[in-house]
């Protein structure tokens, strides 16, 4: 893709980035989100429509409603070809920590549980069944490996190694405190927020913690129909689940992945659309 005004210089699972060709704006990135999806460390095929638009409005909307500085810059203006999936955003020395915070007992931390009675090390009450809501939402950090490798789940302590017990405990409880705000928010629009991820770095014009990257999008975290989950039905979600359920049917994850079939396809860009739908039509 060739951007007037823009030079391209890196392509993730599911993002592009471009640098402005102005020198002056050096410190801004421009980040276009594609249609991509990526489960089990694989890019599949085809791509899910109307996916990278429904990431960029929910992450730009919770952007407006988080009460700690972001990425987000209006130096420049998005090129009109990708002003639906893209943001201008300020280059920030990032953090190497994915900050996730659980609300429920769900995915990997579920599996972590039946085997240890633990999530990341942290002792959880005996008898929880998938789905159930924690006493508490818990701080489960991950280590963010370089390109091409696996992240890897680590201790807080692990976390202080990494960063230092000041930055450690600042991303712990910011990433606590987000959470919580989320959490409400989203239940006013019929969703439960089971758990999510959240990436920080540094900004280096203002030397603040700042929140980048993507954010309570359905590609970051684990939404759920509240209405569905009190009547008990727990397989449920608003993101790339119905890929990673029927990857898991079909695939072995050592050969080549097979294309997704156009149900498959269809259903995940509906749940997609309907994420972003809720959450924008029913709150303010």
């Amino acid at each position: 893709m060739e951007l007037p005004g823009f030079k391209h210089i890196y392509s993730g699972k599911v993002r592009e980035l471009f640098e402005p060709e102005d020198k002056e704006f050096s410190h801004l990135v421009l980040i276009v989100a594609s249609d991509r999806i990526s489960a089990f460390d694989h890019i599949h095929t085809p791509d899910i429509p109307g996916k990278g638009k429904n990431l960029t409005e929910v992450s730009s909307w919770w952007f407006e409603r988080l009460d700690i500085p972001n990425h987000l810059s209006s130096e420049l203006e998005v090129p009109e070809q990708v002003r639906d999936r893209a943001v201008i955003a300020r280059k920030l020395e990032m953090y190497p920590v994915e900050c996730v915070v659980r609300g429920y007992l769900s995915g990997s931390g579920h599996k972590e549980y039946l085997q240890t009675g633990k999530v990341c090390g942290i002792e959880l009450p005996e008898g929880l069944q998938n789905g159930d809501r924690l006493p508490h939402p818990i701080f489960t950090p991950a280590y963010k490996a370089p390109h091409g490798e696996k992240d890897e789940n680590i201790s807080f302590e692990q976390v202080v190694d990494l960063v230092g017990s000041e930055m450690a405990e600042r991303l712990r409880d910011s990433s606590i405190e987000i959470f919580i705000k989320a959490s409400s928010l989203a239940e006013r629009a019929g969703l439960i927020l089971a758990d999510t991820k959240f990436e920080f770095g540094n900004d280096p014009r203002t030397n603040m913690l700042t929140l980048g990257d993507e954010v309570l999008t359905p590609d970051s975290s684990r939404y759920w129909d509240k209405t569905e989950w009190e009547s008990g039905n727990r397989d449920q979600s608003f993101d790339k689940q119905i890929v990673r359920n029927w990857l898991e049917k079909n695939w072995d994850k050592v050969s080549e992945p097979p294309s997704l079939p156009e149900e498959i396809v269809r259903l995940t860009a509906e749940r997609y659309g309907l994420l972003a739908e809720k959450l924008t039509s029913n709150n303010n």
